[in-house]
């Protein structure tokens, strides 16, 4: 038996985007007639497009206002945007400076946003495209040619966003973000795995003392399953094949997110980022930036991620930037 608190699981997107607007009339209104969910007043500046399936909030949604995205479409449940969708958050967004896609390298998202991006290039709107692919956990996965994009598209969202407000131009957000992404890694752990409204059951499923490292964010497979650990060995684990991807050095600086998935309490995420904290100060690495908390999940899942990202002060300055947001 799904427990949920919902109505129809076919309407879920449909009623969410209607009460995510009305909850916070104040900072973001619904395109008519989509899922389009954009900032109240377009700023003369770069418009910040982003989005993908829904079940992953506050993504991408959350980070919609004043120093972040413009608009975030929200596909349905773990499923891309359509173009159509996506070309609407362009027009409903863009005032003559021009656009910036952001994707999560995902087959269905990569595809339907370089349809949109070419549909607005015929109507002479500037579109740039950035791909993130930050989770190192798996190449070539379930949905994916090459690595997946994760919980460090918000840190990509936070940091072009800063830069976009300053008044950068589409090709020098896109030329700087294609090169952000290369110093932003993540891997995941998950406890459970997610139910989507309309399937009814859980993706997988994990014995009662079992976990699995380096699962997608929409459950797909990731590289090795095992006995529960204590939250210091999942960091040992985590923080060892990030340092193999980094090649760090002592004195090196690095921002660090710990992202819910979704099911797992605040009180456990500190515990692992205290964990986390420790390994890095042992290698000598300086920590820039730190933030705990969900900003990218998987519907019900339990677990977490870690997401580490390669610092020099134009990058702390921007994720340190306030914003008006809903979910940063």
């Amino acid at each position: 038996m799904m427990k949920k608190i919902i109505n129809d699981p076919k309407n879920i997107v449909a009623e969410m985007v209607t009460g995510l607007t009305k909850a916070y009339s104040s900072k973001i209104e619904l395109v008519p007639d989509t899922y389009v969910v954009k900032r109240l007043k377009n700023a003369d500046q770069v418009a910040l497009v982003s989005g993908g399936g829904s079940g992953h909030e506050p993504a991408h949604a959350g980070f919609v206002g004043d120093g972040m995205l413009s608009a975030a479409v929200c596909g349905q449940v773990f499923t891309s945007p359509t173009p159509d969708q996506v070309q609407a958050a362009i027009n409903a967004t863009q005032t003559g400076k021009g656009v910036l896609l952001i994707v999560k390298n995902y087959s269905g998202d990569v595809m339907n946003f370089e349809m949109a991006k070419d549909l607005a290039e015929m109507d002479d709107i500037e579109v740039g495209y950035v791909l993130v692919d930050d989770d190192i956990s798996v190449e070539n996965s379930t949905y994916t040619q090459g690595r997946r994009g994760v919980a460090g598209t918000v840190l990509v969202h936070k940091i072009l966003g800063a830069l976009a407000r300053s008044g950068q131009s589409v090709k020098e957000l896109e030329n700087y973000g294609n090169e952000l992404v290369k110093q932003i890694k993540t891997i995941g752990i998950a406890l459970s795995g997610a139910t989507v409204p309309e399937v009814g059951k859980p993706g997988f499923v994990l014995a009662e003392d079992e976990m699995e490292y380096g699962v997608g964010i929409h459950g797909e497979p990731g590289y090795r399953r095992e006995k529960l650990k204590a939250s210091k060995e999942m960091a040992k684990e985590i923080v060892g094949k990030l340092k193999e991807e980094f090649n760090w050095q002592a004195g090196d600086e690095y921002g660090v997110l710990v992202n819910g998935m979704g099911a797992t309490p605040l009180m456990e995420q500190y515990v692992f980022y205290n964990d986390v904290e420790e390994l890095l100060r042992a290698d000598g690495i300086n920590i820039t930036f730190s933030k705990v908390g969900n900003y990218m999940t998987s519907l019900d899942m339990a677990g977490l991620s870690l997401t580490l990202i390669k610092t020099d002060e134009k990058i702390v300055a921007a994720l340190n930037e306030p914003v008006d947001v809903i979910g940063w």
